[in-house]
């Protein structure tokens, strides 16, 4: 009888242990795929949002940089040829963000929720995203997004320019109505 029990113990430890090893790989197979699924529409969003702010520090560099720089007589032209090089940017940058997506999910994103989550709970969140009713809610949800921002905009718009013309009031009398003179160049000294 003795021996059974050591028998039946030292089993249930090698089970206990099987499971154990099992376990985080489980755990860390579903964590991926619920960072799989939960990656919709709106990681595109997102890609493009990044590479928008990028291009938006570019616009902010360069756009002082075109009016100072280039004769009135040929800014259209360089403006023409500089929006064409920004659109290429913003398009490189998004592949190269979007490239990145899938690494920085294995590496943060599914360590993370293998750590918050229990296997339990992995398995309930992939359900979720699995189901029907949230996937047609991610394929709708940029739409609705964008009608919403939509509506929003029309309906601040003229409370947004009324306030704009407040401001453009104030900097009229800060800055004044006249354009600035240009600062005058000091002659090298020899």
């Amino acid at each position: 009888m003795k021996k059974l029990i050591t028998t039946l113990a030292m089993a249930c430890l090698a089970c206990s242990s099987a499971v154990q090893a099992q376990t985080p790989a489980s755990k860390t197979e579903w964590a991926a795929k619920v960072v799989t699924l939960q990656q919709g529409p709106e990681l595109d969003q997102l890609v493009t949002q990044l590479a928008g702010s990028a291009a938006q520090d570019l616009i902010a560099k360069w756009g002082p940089q075109l009016e100072s720089k280039v004769p009135k007589a040929k800014q259209q032209k360089a403006s023409e040829d500089l929006n064409a090089e920004l659109n290429k940017y913003a398009e490189d940058a998004k592949q190269l963000i979007a490239k990145r997506v899938s690494k920085v999910s294995a590496d943060a994103l599914v360590p993370a929720y293998a750590e918050r989550f229990t296997l339990e709970e992995l398995q309930q969140i992939a359900a979720f995203f699995e189901s029907p009713a949230i996937k047609k809610y991610q394929a709708s949800a940029p739409e609705l997004g964008n009608m919403f921002v939509q509506k929003l905009v029309e309906a601040s718009r003229a409370d947004v320019l009324g306030r704009a013309k407040q401001f453009d009031d104030a900097a009229l009398k800060i800055v004044g109505s006249e354009p600035a003179a240009p600062a005058a160049v000091k002659p090298a000294k020899k």
